[in-house]
């Protein structure tokens, strides 16, 4: 007979595991609802791990009384098998390792006495990885429950193997884990030397300029000599988009076009990795077409998207942009690139904060106040020079960006492979650390990275 995990990762079980169905080895936890306030340590699940949460400072969606939460046990595995349509990003499960209370919307497993839980939560992180969850919803259903899984065979260690398989993957993922968080570091890092180039070139040059004069913008209090500090209104026009969901007349014809959303608009470029489609009518597509060398400016999202803007170079024709994505039009078309910079510099982002409307986790600000944006122009010759040492700059520490991601990357493909290798018994653990397999996958990643590096 063939076993979840074969059917799941195309891997044949050891001889000596056992066979088990699903359901007898885990078991949904029932009853043990927080009344009378039992518990109050909050958990909550986030990126594949269970961590405590202040209670008194818990923001989002809060229940009326946290009574209604579970309380759960160290050794419980916690599965959130909601939104499998709209999210197919998260990490759906953590292990449970402190006693405390999380949201009853999540399925709370326990295990039968003598299996590992760190095992079985290893095994399901495998299966969550191979993306298995998103088969059970058919395509269609949002939400499942820990019992609609099929009551499948499973292969199953005894209890000393799984074990062993716990602690190696303890051990080796730690190792894995901390290289990625360094390289993260330094991609943050990047992010704000990339911020800090951008910041200096809109605001005093490159390279910099101290001979400064006064302005009245509470933003650009000080601007090199010659350089006029001017509003968005006056630089270009600025439209809003296609409204989503809006009612078309039944005998009015259409036709499926591109459109941008708010995830296409990135800091300085338009990502069309996946570039969704409408039924605009032509006076629609006559109307919201993009042009090139159009600014694209987020309307809403998060704090950190808000306003930021890149040019359209338009790669293909037409393409509208969504509501929530603002299309600027200069006046002065030599004027665009320089434009899109200055939005992505941090006085923009205190502007487009202080000008926008907040709730919860999400902001917007209003074409009236975004074309109060100030925009410090300096002449064009030296605005030319500047864009040219900008991105000159730019391009080096965005090329070590890259490369460090691609290297995070593979650092996270192998730590996938080696817990989906180890959960179903193809690594001979007494002898994958003395062959130092783990320390020869890292270098080569490392080397990877060096070489790509040096044929930049």
């Amino acid at each position: 007979m063939i076993t979840l995990q074969e059917r799941v990762h195309s891997s044949p079980p050891p001889a000596e595991w056992s066979l088990n169905k699903l359901h007898r080895v885990l078991r949904v936890r029932k009853g043990f609802k927080n009344i009378g306030m039992q518990e109050d340590n909050l958990l909550s699940l986030s990126y594949g791990r269970i961590i405590p949460k202040s209670i008194d400072a818990a923001e989002g969606l809060l229940p009326e009384s946290f009574e209604t939460y579970q309380i759960v046990e160290p050794g419980n595995i916690v599965m959130r098998l909601t939104d499998l349509q709209n999210d197919k990003r998260s990490l759906r499960q953590g292990l449970v390792k402190e006693r405390g209370i999380i949201t009853s919307a999540y399925d709370a497993l326990e295990l039968e006495k003598g299996h590992d839980p760190r095992f079985w939560a290893y095994a399901f992180l495998a299966l969550d990885l191979a993306k298995y969850y998103y088969s059970l919803g058919g395509g269609v259903r949002q939400s499942i429950k820990f019992s609609d899984f099929p009551n499948d065979w499973i292969s199953t260690p005894e209890s000393g193997t799984q074990k062993a398989i716990a602690d190696f993957l303890d051990r080796e993922t730690a190792r894995t884990d901390q290289l990625i968080k360094k390289k993260q570091k330094l991609v943050g890092l990047l992010a704000e030397q990339k911020s800090g180039v951008i910041s200096k070139a809109v605001t005093v040059g490159l390279p910099e300029r101290f001979d400064l004069d006064q302005t009245s913008s509470r933003f650009l209090p000080r601007v090199p000599v010659g350089w006029k500090v001017t509003r968005l209104k006056h630089l270009g026009r600025i439209r809003g988009g296609l409204t989503l969901g809006r009612t078309i007349p039944e005998d009015t014809p259409t036709q499926a076009t591109p459109y941008l959303r708010v995830a296409n608009v990135q800091a300085g470029w338009v990502d069309l990795s996946d570039v969704a489609e409408i039924e605009a009518t032509q006076s629609e597509v006559s109307r919201y077409s993009l042009c090139a060398g159009d600014i694209l400016m987020n309307e809403g999202g998060d704090n950190d998207k808000l306003g930021r803007g890149a040019v359209w170079h338009a790669p293909f024709k037409p393409c509208l942009n969504q509501n929530h994505v603002f299309a600027v039009a200069p006046f002065v078309a030599k004027q665009a690139e320089w434009i899109s910079l200055a939005t992505n510099a941090k006085y923009a982002r205190d502007f487009f904060y202080f000008y926008s409307n907040q709730s919860t986790n999400l902001a917007s600000i209003s074409k009236t106040n975004l074309s109060e944006f100030p925009v410090a122009m300096p002449p064009e010759s030296e605005m030319n020079k500047i864009l040219k040492c900008t991105k000159e700059r730019l391009s080096k520490l965005e090329l070590l960006t890259d490369t460090t991601t691609k290297s995070i990357n593979g650092l996270r493909e192998f730590r996938t492979a080696l817990v989906t290798a180890a959960v179903t018994g193809q690594i001979d653990m007494a002898t994958w650390g003395k062959q130092g397999q783990t320390d020869r996958r890292l270098d080569q990643i490392e080397e990877e990275m060096s070489l790509r590096e040096a044929r930049a």
